[in-house]
């Protein structure tokens, strides 16, 4: 009963807005927001006046358009997904089916890099500049008893100071049991510069935990597969794990500005620049039971899913981490040749347990903790059409680590442009590499692995008649987790080096057909790679494929989308997924794929509400329950969602 008053209490805007007959500027599909005083308008700010600003100083405008982009984006990371394969539950880990999605960092991760894809980073941070105060309330059902929310405010106090503040929280049970996830990302961001333009400030903190339960997957997956109308009740299916779960938790304070030496801004400019990035993370694992039964048409047998263990229950393994980050330097800028920046980058970090655990008579390492000094150089030119950056940095620290990234992008008109992008990074190794401790006895290692060094080309391309990236990667001592136990039943997973070449293609071409108030969105990934091992695998193909209807209504007062989408990706040997090291780890035992996925939504807007129903994978009951996010992870059943975006201008 109360889902559905609060479905009706959501649609009433979308009924009392449709009976007001002021038209709306459909031609770009975003109306000027009018500031008013009792009856009278004092103001009208267009929406360009409503500016997004990354931290490289690329600048947008708040889109209140509904596009089918826009669809695309209405899930929990708030960005396209397509390449990632999500879990059952909302809030949970996703499985990567497009490796050229990750980003090459030089410096050292934390790792746990399976807990990250929903954890804001310094880049997903945002800076604004507003006419009138904005917020945004995004709200999307989840799986089972709970929520997700995404509230956002921004104001201007000056037309030089601006704050924002934003929480994005979720709660949802699962389907499955031992599936729960609590989410919750706090940001408060501000952006300031002088009246006479010399300094400019971006800073920000984000407050962030996720907890997950951590089932491990089910049990026997002849009982998801099978006739047994039972097993379609998914609390019915046996897990690994009936308490464990994992928190990943970080604050950080971030801060980028600079100053102008010259009091008066002309041809030839000189800044002093600084970064500060300070965080502090940690990672726990909890399972307070440690065996599991299981019974099925072999045996009944009861397993430690991970091996042996110091402790007969209760493990709790708390990984501790936190680093600080500072880059100083000078630019020279020249209206005619571009900018020529030279900086010193010092980083250093601790990365540590608080106990000390002996295996096999040898105590474990419980610290890893170094410091990198960095110099470098950065040109950036922009003029006209042309935009390029190139980056060198070397470091002079004992710990080696380098970068070179070079980006050049010609734009011929505003529906073609290409880019061109090279980098060569020697990568040092991400932290749970090099040491890890656990209560399970053969999760406890102390390595020096060597740097990764990874060399990629990618070209993109996006004109009027359709898109298309090529991505060319090499990859030399690469680094990866392989499980090395033979039964199937118990997982030992190890960290190993690659000491061969590792070649990767992809190949992504996406292209819309549009025949009046119809339109076929299309977008298919092609990847290869070239390896003598079974190191890095990837499906070879991945499309989705949407078919839609768009129109007006109510005297062109609402706005709406329905379709279908089609997505599939073919059979591979996929990524397992393992929570004590919030890792994916290398397998070549199962593979999964080769299921399609279809979806129908209808989308709907009035002035600054963008309302979305959509029926997730409603094919899943007549194709077979041979869908999976993992080896031993279901992937989504057939579920009803509903959720709106909502932006208010005051």
């Amino acid at each position: 009963m109360i889902k559905k008053f609060l479905f009706l209490l959501l649609l009433c805007p979308m009924f009392l807005f449709a009976q007001n007959k002021r038209p709306l500027n459909v031609k770009n599909n975003t109306p000027k927001v009018e500031q008013e005083s009792g009856l009278k308008i004092d103001t009208i700010a267009t929406i360009d006046k409503y500016k997004i600003i990354t931290l490289k100083n690329d600048t947008t405008f708040v889109d209140t358009s509904l596009t089918i982009q826009k669809e695309y984006k209405f899930n929990y990371l708030r960005k396209d997904n397509f390449g990632l394969l999500p879990f059952a539950n909302e809030g949970s880990t996703y499985n990567t089916l497009q490796y050229s999605l990750n980003n090459i960092n030089p410096f050292p991760e934390f790792g746990f890099s399976g807990k990250h894809f929903n954890y804001m980073q310094v880049d997903d941070i945002k800076y604004y500049n507003v006419a009138t105060p904005m917020t945004e309330l995004y709200f999307k059902t989840v799986m089972e008893q709970g929520q997700m929310i995404d509230a956002f405010i921004t104001l201007n106090t000056s037309e030089r100071l601006n704050f924002a503040v934003g929480y994005r929280g979720l709660r949802s049970l699962g389907k499955y049991v031992n599936q729960l996830s609590s989410n919750g990302n706090f940001r408060f961001i501000t952006s300031y510069n002088t009246k006479n333009e010399r300094y400019f400030l971006k800073a920000h903190f984000t407050g962030q935990d996720l907890t997950n339960g951590e089932n491990g997957g089910i049990t026997n997956i002849e009982d998801f597969e099978g006739d047994d109308d039972n097993f379609n009740d998914r609390p019915r299916l046996d897990v690994y794990s009936l308490d464990a779960s994992s928190i990943l938790k970080g604050n950080r304070y971030f801060v980028d500005h600079f100053f102008r030496i010259n009091s008066e801004k002309g041809a030839n400019n000189l800044f002093v620049n600084h970064q500060f990035n300070y965080e502090n993370k940690f990672y726990e694992y909890n399972q307070p039971t440690v065996t599991t039964f299981i019974s099925d048409i072999t045996s009944d047998r009861t397993i430690s899913r991970f091996g042996n263990s110091y402790n007969r229950s209760n493990i709790k393994d708390k990984t501790r981490y936190n680093r600080m980050y500072n880059k100083v330097g000078a630019t020279y800028e020249n209206t005619t040749l571009g900018q020529f920046q030279f900086f010193i980058e010092d980083f250093r970090y601790n990365y540590f347990y608080n106990r000390v655990i002996i295996n096999q008579g040898q105590p474990i390492n419980y610290l890893l903790s170094d410091k990198f000094n960095i110099v470098g150089g950065q040109y950036t030119y922009q003029k006209n059409n042309w935009n390029g950056r190139f980056l060198f940095s070397n470091s002079i620290s004992n710990q080696k680590m380098s970068n070179l990234d070079a980006s050049v992008n010609y734009k011929f008109d505003e529906k073609n442009s290409v880019s061109f992008k090279y980098q060569n990074v020697s990568k040092v190794p991400d932290h749970i590499f090099n040491l890890f401790q656990s209560s399970y006895v053969d999760y406890n290692w102390s390595n020096n692995f060597s740097n990764e060094k990874i060399n990629t080309i990618e070209v993109n391309a996006n004109t009027q008649w359709a898109s298309a990236s090529l991505n060319i990667s090499s990859l030399k001592d690469h680094l990866y987790f392989q499980d090395i136990n033979t039964s199937y039943d118990t997982l030992t997973v190890k960290p190993n080096q690659y000491s061969g070449t590792i070649n990767y293609l992809s190949l992504k071409v996406s292209k819309e057909f549009e025949f009046r108030k119809w339109a076929l969105d299309n977008t298919v990934l092609y990847q290869k790679t070239d390896q003598d091992d079974d190191i890095l695998n990837v499906p070879q193909f991945v499309t989705r494929n949407t078919l839609y209807y768009s129109d007006h209504i109510f005297k062109k007062a609402l706005y709406f989308q329905t379709g279908f989408i089609f997505s599939y990706f073919t059979e591979y040997y996929a990524n397992d997924y393992n929570p004590v090291l919030g890792e994916f780890f290398v397998q070549n035992q199962r593979k999964i794929g080769g299921f399609p996925t279809v979806d129908f939504f209808i989308n709907a807007k009035v002035r600054n509400t963008r309302i979305y129903l959509k029926a997730e994978h409603f094919n899943s009951s007549f194709t077979g329950n041979d869908f999976y996010s993992a080896p031993n992870y279901p992937y989504r059943d057939f579920i009803v969602r509903f959720g709106l975006v909502w932006n208010f201008f005051s």
